[in-house]
């Protein structure tokens, strides 16, 4: 079981919702928390209600790999090596695929995919190249699991940070360092404002900005779950080195009727050429997965 007590934790999106949630759980666990936002007016505000702990913030645009090596060695240097990351920053762009435009592409990307990117690619080499262990959590959605026509890019960054979650589970586990994947559902958080943060550079293809709809947004987060309740889950689910957190549980249901749909799509096809070989391959992929993942459960 983590100990989090002493350790250095650095969380993206810090300065509000789940990220200020998670600082203000790992403050009361003795931890030392360094909170990344790219609002500085946000961290100030985070900072001040923290009553003299041992935080600190940095400003932070999560796509960009130099801004976030800077971060890194910022927090290092006061702070201590950092053990417990979490990429937990993401804006959301409440439109269609087709109606959506390369900008709009690579400013969401650029933050809820390549953000998590980033973040691993910073730190995940120091945590093994220290051999001291820690635990690194990527938040992705519910969004990653379930789907309509919008938010098209919001649905991709969120199946695609699960994939690279499960994956780096799997090859950091032999190096005492956990992962999880964060799967909330409706939070209290600001993310209905995601254009507020919008480089310029990527508003040349920008739709004009739903005001209407982003006041009804703002209404039905009022009704999110507390970054203060979510936070203690998570914790919980790092105690217990679980794969997916799942904060929000009444999606449970939901979650099963899309995998038996998934699995209802599969078809009991005649043996074609091949097949034996291919089956034996198969069962030694299986058989290795299944034992990645049982190392992984055991890893922290």
């Amino acid at each position: 079981m983590i100990d989090f007590a002493g350790r250095t934790a650095f969380i993206t999106g810090g300065a509000n919702g789940v990220g200020l949630g998670i600082a203000r759980a790992l403050l009361a666990e003795g931890a030392k928390v360094a909170i990344a936002d790219i609002r500085q007016e946000s961290i100030d505000k985070a900072l001040e209600s923290f009553d003299n702990q041992e935080a600190m913030g940095v400003r932070l645009d999560v796509s960009g790999r130099a801004d976030f090596a800077r971060a890194a060695d910022e927090v290092e240097e006061r702070f201590g090596p950092v053990s417990l990351l979490f990429n937990n920053a993401g804006i959301n762009l409440f439109q269609t695929i087709e109606d959506s435009s390369y900008d709009d592409w690579d400013w969401v990307m650029g933050v809820n995919l390549h953000g998590v990117i980033n973040g691993v690619m910073t730190f995940a080499p120091r945590m093994k190249d220290r051999g001291l262990g820690g635990y690194i959590v990527n938040t992705a959605s519910m969004a990653g699991f379930l789907t309509n026509g919008a938010p098209g890019i919001y649905n991709t960054t969120k199946f695609a940070v699960r994939g690279l979650s499960e994956s780096l589970r799997a090859s950091l586990a032999p190096h005492g360092i956990g992962v999880s994947i964060l799967c909330p559902g409706l939070v209290k958080s600001y993310i209905y404002a995601s254009d507020d943060v919008r480089p310029d550079a990527l508003k040349g293809e920008m739709k004009p900005v739903n005001v209407e709809n982003n006041a009804r947004l703002e209404q039905v987060h009022q009704y999110g779950m507390e970054p203060d309740v979510i936070a203690a889950r998570v914790l919980d689910g790092m105690r217990e080195n679980r794969a997916y957190i799942f904060s929000h549980p009444e999606f449970r249901e939901e979650i099963g009727e899309v995998f038996d749909e998934i699995l209802a799509d599969f078809r009991d096809y005649p043996a074609d050429p091949g097949y034996e070989q291919r089956i034996g391959f198969e069962k030694f992929r299986r058989d290795s997965y299944a034992k990645a993942r049982a190392a992984a459960r055991s890893a922290t």
